[in-house]
């Protein structure tokens, strides 16, 4: 397929905060630029691909580089989406692909998720699916594997590409986030069969919000010629890299109507309650963060609720206690009330001080 994704443009810089150099207690600041260290590379977006129309679905273009950090190796397979959209969605009792969340189904924020961080994603398929509308304005990997279930698109996208792994997503994560994404490609273990989260609810791997590597391909071929059906059995029995996951709600699945109707309802209250505010990062945690500063949505109504949720998704490693911190270029307590438009500054300790 010829078919490219969108994906929404780069974060606008924000400007730095003119006042806070005149803050007596962090007039130090200036010098944080001094302070020897070796900054991260954070993980760049890929220009993804953009819909286009119906057509045969096509074998997936050879990618040039990788597309996100990898373990160990710079050689490290390169990796592609795979947005798995073949389920029946019997105790939904309609496509779980179609269902809308402000404006957008599943499948569609799926996609455009995976796009910001993948140079090419893909709509795993059942073969009489690939007509419909809604996935066929993807570019589209039809299942070529017998068998049913996830097991066969993740094969399936295995053998179209046999040297490239495969970020693997269901469609039916409401929740998934970029900062899972996030860890994700960044703690990829290119090594092992897999990357996977550890289930908030049973601590059981997560095959479908995973990297699956092309070394796994071989063994699957095994398993499920061994009557071998669940992705998530195939990762117990063969091994993975196991991640803890930071957002741990974004890997919360919907299966029936009233899961459904309890996720419009959590992310419609999410959306009400939502704000921007502009954050900047200093030093260490300008390495951890990958950024300098950025402008959030968020439900955080204080300091401390804020860089709780920003600790959860950059993986901060310094305590509140040995920051500070400031709003629109005033120090403030971590109980402060923030509101939309506020800029705030979480300021590190000054080497040396």
């Amino acid at each position: 397929m010829t078919g490219r994704l969108t994906r929404s443009g780069p974060t606008p810089a924000i400007p730095a905060i003119p006042a806070i150099a005149a803050i007596p207690a962090i007039a130090a600041i200036p010098a944080i630029a001094a302070i020897p260290a070796t900054p991260t590379t954070p993980t760049t977006p890929a220009s993804p691909a953009s819909p286009a129309s119906p057509a045969t679905p096509a074998t997936p273009a050879t990618p040039a580089t990788a597309a996100s950090p990898s373990r160990g190796s710079a050689a490290a397979p390169p990796v592609f989406g795979l947005v798995l959209a073949g389920g029946s969605s019997s105790r939904m009792q309609r496509d779980k692909a179609t269902l809308e969340y402000r404006g957008k189904t599943q499948l569609e924020r799926a996609v455009e998720l995976a796009a910001k961080y993948l140079p090419e994603v893909f709509v795993s398929v059942r073969a009489g699916q690939a007509a419909d509308p809604s996935r066929a304005r993807y570019p589209l990997i039809v299942d070529s594997v017998p068998g049913e279930g996830p097991i066969v698109g993740i094969r399936s996208a295995l053998a179209a590409r046999p040297e490239a792994a495969w970020l693997v997503l269901a469609c039916d994560l409401p929740f998934l986030s970029d900062a899972a994404l996030e860890q994700l490609l960044a703690e990829r273990d290119p090594t092992a069969n897999a990357t996977a989260f550890r289930s908030a609810h049973d601590g059981l791997p997560e095959p479908l919000c995973a990297i699956w590597e092309p070394k796994s391909a071989a063994q699957l071929a095994a398993y499920q010629a061994g009557d071998g059906r669940c992705p998530r059995k195939f990762l117990i029995r063969h091994g993975a890299r196991i991640l803890e996951p930071r957002d741990r709600r974004a890997l919360e699945n919907i299966n029936t109507p009233d899961e459904y109707r309890q996720a419009l309802r959590s992310l419609d209250g999410e959306a009400s309650a939502a704000m921007q505010l502009k954050i900047q990062y200093y030093a260490l945690m300008r390495e951890q963060a990958g950024r300098s500063d950025e402008t959030v949505d968020t439900t955080a109504s204080t300091p401390a609720d804020l860089y709780s949720e920003l600790k959860a998704r950059y993986g901060f490693t310094l305590s509140r206690e040995q920051l500070k911190v400031a709003v629109n270029s005033e120090f403030a307590s971590w109980s402060h009330k923030l509101a939309a438009g506020d800029s705030v500054v979480f300021i590190p300790p000054v080497a040396g001080g």
